[in-house]
């Protein structure tokens, strides 16, 4: 006996609404508790080649708003603008440093694609983070750290405790929280 066109309709669309459920159960990058769709969208563009410096003197200066491929050294050549937050690193890791303008005093975000250590610059000494997070298993982004940056100027962005020679990055002001 055929079954009625209603019930062949709610049967393919619950089909549809569970398997498209099960696909958003299945991204790895869903699981961020913030609004990154500002950094995803970046994500799925394509990277500028950035390449990043050894020395403080000689930075690249990497914009806002942009998805950049960072070339990073042999982290035991780079010579950093203040010591990485982190300590134990890889003996085959990668480093670089890059200056980020800050016009607009608040928080920003950079964003990686991969588990490297991010530290801020800024007159000599490291900005403390104010927040991080990180999915496994996601790289548009892996790891989102935030910092604040309290006045405009030029800050040292140091990448180091790099397992892999390029890293993709961003650099986002932070969304305005509506909660």
């Amino acid at each position: 006996m055929p079954l009625p066109n209603i019930v062949v309709s709610a049967l393919l669309a619950g089909a549809l609404l569970g398997a498209a459920a099960t696909a958003w159960g299945d991204d790895p990058c869903a699981g961020f508790k913030w609004d990154v769709s500002k950094e995803r969208a970046l994500f799925g563009g394509k990277a500028e080649p950035l390449r990043s410096a050894k020395k403080p003197g000689s930075a690249p200066i990497a914009a806002l708003n942009k998805l950049y491929e960072a070339l990073l050294a042999p982290q035991d050549e780079v010579a950093f603008a203040a010591p990485p937050g982190k300590g134990n690193v890889p003996g085959d890791a990668h480093a670089g440093l890059a200056v980020v303008r800050i016009v607009t005093p608040g928080s920003y975000r950079i964003s990686l694609d991969g588990p490297v250590w991010i530290d801020m610059v800024s007159h000599g000494s490291l900005v403390k983070a104010e927040d991080f997070q990180g999915q496994h298993g996601c790289d548009a982004p892996h790891k989102i750290v935030a910092f604040n940056l309290a006045g405009p100027g030029l800050y040292m962005m140091q990448i180091s405790a790099s397992v892999k020679e390029r890293v993709r990055l961003t650099i986002t002001p932070t969304p305005v929280r509506t909660q």
